[in-house]
């Protein structure tokens, strides 16, 4: 445990076997009684249609202020609109915004594949994989090695310019979640092997009419050097946003013994996750997940609801003897980046 880690608010830590789900259960009776798992349509309806609004305020801005440089100011603006849809798009695959698989679907496919041309069925595969077994060095994918490792037993092995990248990983971190948002979009690309014959037409089509869509919003708005500079910002700031919300979540939190114990869903969820300390407007940042351990206890709660269910579920891990996790805004990533340099460290002292 990293020295920022130390300093996070935490509860007594457990350490007794606990039956997978006994401890698990008090809460969840106590959090549905608060009604904080009922659905907000209302809530989802609004925002979803704001962001519609705004995206397309956006897009007719492009056209009118095009031929000037000054156009390069709405990339950032439209990079966080990106963000925001990408949340939608993460909650509907939650089932956080309405309990109608085919309708959550079709909302998992505008606001991902169409609006962003991120493949929904990809990311809900992976996220889900996630979800069951956070952190989990064999089971979840956001730890396995690849551009980045996260043990020091997937660093060991690394060779060539990946054993460079892992040296100097901590370094190159933010530099690197600039590439997220396009690695995103190709990653969505290649995962159509893998889906059903339907399931790629239909993804695959719009994963399409998203690119041809914006190439074309860009050049008919703008010169050709315009719209690549505005594309490379766009999507950079797109992919930091991105970055900020999802890498202070487990990165540098407790890791599963493939070997050791099964622990029930109360512990393999919070022990592994990490909240960040704020007010509204990190919650509107961050989408949510900034309520990291809630959200993973309780998948389909929507979002407004996750700050609400925060005091029940402290109290129950402290009740229980589970640490419960929380960092500033700032020092979460110093977490995370610290972690990151410990983990590469033995290769700069070879």
């Amino acid at each position: 445990m990293s020295q920022a880690a130390a300093v996070a608010e935490r509860s007594p830590v457990s350490t007794g076997r606990q039956p997978a789900g006994s401890d698990f259960a008090p809460l969840l009776r106590t959090v549905r009684e608060q009604g904080l798992l009922d659905r907000r349509i209302g809530w989802y309806s609004r925002t979803i249609t704001i962001n519609a609004i705004a995206l397309l305020a956006v897009g007719v801005a492009m056209y009118f202020v095009g031929s000037s440089w000054w156009v390069l100011l709405l990339a950032p603006v439209l990079s966080v609109l990106c963000a925001r849809t990408a949340f939608i798009g993460h909650d509907a695959g939650h089932s956080q915004i309405t309990g109608n698989r085919s309708v959550g679907r079709v909302i998992g496919l505008v606001h991902g594949n169409l609006l962003l041309g991120m493949s929904s069925a990809w990311w809900n595969d992976k996220h889900n994989r996630h979800h069951a077994n956070p952190n989990h060095i064999e089971k979840d994918p956001d730890v396995a090695a690849n551009v980045l490792v996260w043990t020091s037993k997937q660093a060991k092995v690394r060779a060539g310019f990946r054993r460079w990248l892992t040296r100097n990983q901590a370094w190159l971190f933010f530099p690197l979640t600039l590439l997220q948002g396009v690695a995103m979009k190709i990653y969505g690309f290649q995962d159509l092997r893998r889906q059903s014959p339907r399931e790629r037409l239909v993804e695959g089509c719009l994963l399409v009419i998203h690119l041809f869509g914006y190439v074309t919003l860009l050049l008919t708005a703008m010169p050709v050097g315009h719209a690549l500079a505005f594309a490379a910002v766009h999507q950079a700031l797109f992919g930091l946003h991105l970055g900020l919300a999802f890498a202070p979540n487990h990165k540098g939190m407790e890791m599963p013994d493939p070997d050791g114990e099964r622990w029930g869903h109360l512990r393999r969820q919070v022990l592994t996750s990490r909240n960040i300390r704020g007010n509204p407007v990190i919650d509107w940042f961050l989408g949510g997940l900034n309520h990291q351990i809630e959200h993973h206890l309780f998948p389909s709660m929507p979002r407004p609801h996750l700050r609400l269910a925060r005091p029940a579920v402290r109290a129950h891990c402290a009740a229980v003897g589970i640490s419960y996790t929380e960092a500033g805004f700032v020092d979460s990533y110093r977490q995370v980046l610290r972690h990151m340099y410990e983990v590469g460290e033995p290769l700069r002292v070879e």
